[in-house]
């Protein structure tokens, strides 16, 4: 063993052991804290990025190498395939700028290496690294930053999903942010950030050595709000507008059966007219699910109410999110506004049983070998079905020859636990062309609108400082101080509770029902008229 004071300085197992003999080591405790400096070894340069888990950022840190021997790219770290392909996108983006790689062997760690990293948006970090070690920008410079973005073959930086959910990042680490041109109003939405939005790899290293400065991103916009169906468009169908009404106003889950051309349809299109306006953190909520997904373009978040209505081939992953890279299906791209489920026994048994944890919980976890990612789904389900599969059941003239029968065959694909889980069950008869001859007299969707807007202003002032939203989160110790019926209607809520054979689920939620109901009447506690007419909801439909 060797007798210099290196020898002697570090320990390792019980072994005194000489390390780097021509090496500069700086030691505290046996331990390294400084450079290493060798001649054969060349400095690390790292850049900061995110990887998503979710609507999670994690840090991740992108570690660039340059080493002499046999000339390589090697990415290593847990990196999918998009990752793997980074190496041909930078060297193509540096080729484009007049820039070759060095001749010599490139290493790049996405550390913790222990972490999955999928996307293209690693592509920025990586060539800015690349770019530190080669010594073309300032390597201290780029720990005040984090990247992200993908390069095209040309040197642009495009687009990649999750820009805002980067930037919120960012801005609890008291970082600045690299992106691409285009999504520079996306991030401009986290307060306190201060973005740089790069049109190019060569603008940004001209701003990067303050030879030209890039120009602020123009601040994020709000989307004004489509306009859909009126409800004076709906003829008749008194009975379906108030349970469209009392499921706007508290959040409920709401059924609609009745035959074809009835306007179920058309009142669940009218649902987002008569909803109140997302608050500014629960639009943000929602434009971090739409920035994972790919779809918040432009930067413009809005206020509207998201209204999703998937065709019924959807699959599982489609509907509760996944994929090879997991993605929020339709019930998180639904959240905080309807999800809109039309002829709902025909969509795979197995699809709609996975919705029952998500209406129950408001959250869905997709389950990897390597990871469980969870997303927000808090939705309001709006489902319409037809009685049978002709749909013509209360019409002996068109019903098929085996009705009632295929009733009972039809709706049975629809399992119990799910249907339990809807609070409002409604049937829509059929309307005559005589009644939609007649003028429209019903009421616009503007004056239901205010009616839910007070209605829901009561709940929020009610539910201040828990994290219940409305009447339909309602439980435990809440329900019992704000939904408990007066003494006529707890014996009616009771008695009908024993006819009815109604499960604990389905009693709770005729209680958030009847609080509902007496919101709209402006009354302060729960009566038997309100109670009788929450249980007006509950029937079930026919089974064989």
């Amino acid at each position: 063993m060797g007798s210099g004071p290196l020898s002697q300085g570090i320990r390792h197992s019980g072994i005194d052991r000489v390390l780097f003999p021509s090496t500069r080591l700086t030691l505290r405790t046996n331990t390294w804290i400084g450079e290493v400096q060798t001649g054969n070894l060349h400095m690390v340069a790292l850049v900061r990025t995110v990887a998503y888990l979710g609507l999670e950022a994690r840090a991740v840190e992108v570690q660039c190498q340059l080493a002499p021997g046999l000339p390589g790219f090697t990415v290593v770290g847990l990196p999918d395939k998009a990752v793997n392909e980074s190496r041909q996108r930078v060297q193509a983006a540096l080729t484009a700028m007049g820039l070759a790689l060095p001749p010599k062997r490139i290493t790049i760690n996405m550390s913790p290496a222990d972490l999955p990293k999928e996307g293209s948006h690693y592509d920025l970090p990586v060539a800015l690294a690349l770019l530190a070690a080669m010594g073309v920008i300032d390597a201290e410079q780029m720990g005040d930053f984090v990247a992200v973005g993908e390069l095209s073959l040309d040197g642009r930086i495009v687009g990649s999903p999750g820009v805002l959910l980067a930037a919120l990042h960012a801005s609890e680490r008291e970082l600045g942010l690299i992106c691409p041109a285009a999504q520079g109003s996306e991030a401009s939405w986290a307060a306190g950030v201060p973005v740089v939005a790069a049109p190019d790899l060569a603008s940004l290293l001209a701003h990067l050595k303050g030879a030209q400065a890039l120009s602020p991103p123009a601040p994020g916009q709000s989307a004004p709000a489509m306009p859909g169906p009126d409800l004076r468009q709906v003829k008749g169908q008194e009975t379906a507008r108030r349970a469209l009404e009392i499921a706007a106003a508290g959040g409920h889950n709401l059924l609609m059966i009745g035959p074809p051309g009835a306007g179920k349809s058309l009142m669940a299109s009218c649902l987002p007219g008569i909803l109140p306006e997302l608050t500014p953190a629960e639009a943000l909520e929602v434009s971090m699910i739409a920035s994972v997904a790919g779809t918040l373009e432009g930067g413009r978040i809005s206020r509207a109410r998201p209204f999703r209505s998937p065709h019924h081939s959807a699959s599982m992953a489609a509907m509760t999110g996944g994929g090879l890279r997991v993605r929020p299906g339709e019930v998180s791209m639904a959240h905080l506004g309807v999800l809109f489920l039309d002829e709902l026994p025909e969509f795979q048994r197995g699809v709609l049983d996975s919705l029952r944890q998500p209406l129950e919980t408001g959250e869905v976890t997709v389950a990897r070998a390597n990871a469980h990612v969870t997303f927000p789904a808090r939705v309001q389900l709006i489902a319409a079905m037809n009685p049978c599969r002709c749909g013509h059941l209360g019409d002996a003239g068109l019903a098929c020859s085996r009705a009632p029968r295929c009733a009972g065959d039809y709706q049975s694909k629809v399992s119990g636990p799910l249907l339990d889980r809807i609070d409002l069950h409604v049937e829509v008869e059929a309307v005559r062309a005589f009644d939609l001859a007649l003028p429209s007299t019903a009421e616009s969707s503007a004056q239901v609108a205010a009616r839910v807007a007070t209605a829901r202003g009561v709940q929020t002032e009610r539910l201040c400082g828990t994290r219940m939203r409305n009447n339909a989160d309602l439980d435990g110790e809440s329900l019992d101080r704000f939904a408990t019926p007066d003494g006529e209607g707890m014996k009616l809520l009771i008695r009908a509770a024993e006819a009815m054979n109604l499960t604990a689920r389905g009693y709770t939620r005729i209680r958030r029902v009847a609080r509902t109901i007496a919101d709209l009447a402006g009354a302060q506690t729960v009566s038997r008229a309100h109670v009788a007419e929450a249980l007006s909801y509950r029937r079930q439909p026919p089974r064989a």
